[in-house]
């Protein structure tokens, strides 16, 4: 009974002939071209033009191969560093345009206190100035808060405006603080007057930021967008002529008014002491 035979496959024995075939095959072919080098230079330099031929190509499209992944490499590099640099950049413009903003509100908060500080030097009943460093928005009730108190002169009841006109009255003070009662509140009501031919109203707020103004006398709607409504002085307490508030709204009888003097929009403001009609007329020659 026949067997296997032990050893290698037939397939190993016929790989290992056919490599030993190439090897001796390569050997006589380099011997050959050994000697042709020697023996006949001329149809040697014709062999290695012929190989140099075939092998051109093939160089050619490995070379191609490399430098289009080295392309896809450094391009991806550039891009990377390309995108680094545009970030760099979009920071220093935000930080350059937060400057910018910063400087322009303090050109414009310098600005102000210019005019807060002109209109001090002009008025005679001057207590203080003072910064203002809260509002109420949401709430029904309009308060601004005042960074200066009793120890630099205020006490309640003093009117408070600024450059571009009346805030409110004092209804609370600290040694160090106030609280002001805007314009714009319903529980203040203000005598005043229609700019535009004098006309007395009243102005009273209406606690949504806005200001409800009325003629004292019933008729015809006197009032027209764009109309200023200033201060009388009638009563004291606010001296007259202080503007209040510019017309942006006709209703059946009266009008809706904005502020001039919006807590968002100031940052300083000034007490005074309350107006007396009396002592004003006194002072008259």
């Amino acid at each position: 009974m026949a067997t296997a035979r032990p050893g290698w496959s037939r397939r190993a024995q016929y790989s290992l002939f056919f490599s030993f075939l190439a090897l001796i095959a390569g050997v006589f072919v380099g011997l050959i071209l050994l000697a042709m080098s020697l023996l006949a230079p001329a149809k040697f330099q014709s062999v290695r033009g012929a190989a140099l031929d075939i092998t051109g190509p093939v160089s050619s499209s490995l070379h191609q191969v490399t430098a289009t992944a080295g392309g896809l490499f450094s391009g991806a590099g550039n891009y990377w560093d390309a995108a680094n640099q545009n970030a760099s950049l979009k920071r220093e413009r935000d930080a350059m345009r937060r400057q910018i903003l910063q400087a322009r509100a303090i050109v414009l908060e310098n600005r102000e206190l210019k005019a807060t500080l002109h209109l001090r030097e002009g008025e005679h009943g001057a207590i203080a100035v003072g910064r203002v460093v809260g509002s109420s928005f949401s709430s029904p009730r309009r308060f601004a808060i005042l960074s200066v108190g009793t120890s630099s002169g205020v006490r309640i009841g003093m009117p408070v405006r600024s450059a571009d006109g009346l805030v409110g009255r004092v209804i609370d003070a600290g040694a160090l603080a106030s609280r002001v009662l805007l314009v714009s509140d319903h529980n203040n009501i203000i005598p005043a007057r229609l700019l535009r031919g004098g006309l007395p109203v009243i102005a009273q707020g209406r606690g949504d930021g806005t200001i409800d103004v009325r003629p004292l006398e019933v008729g015809r709607n006197p009032f027209k967008r764009g109309d200023i409504i200033i201060t009388s002085g009638t009563g004291g307490l606010y001296p007259p002529l202080v503007p209040i508030a510019r017309v942006v709204k006709l209703d059946d009888d009266g009008a809706v008014a904005l502020p001039l003097a919006d807590p968002s929009r100031i940052s300083f403001a000034i007490v005074e002491q309350p107006y007396e009609p009396a002592a004003a007329a006194g002072e008259e020659p």
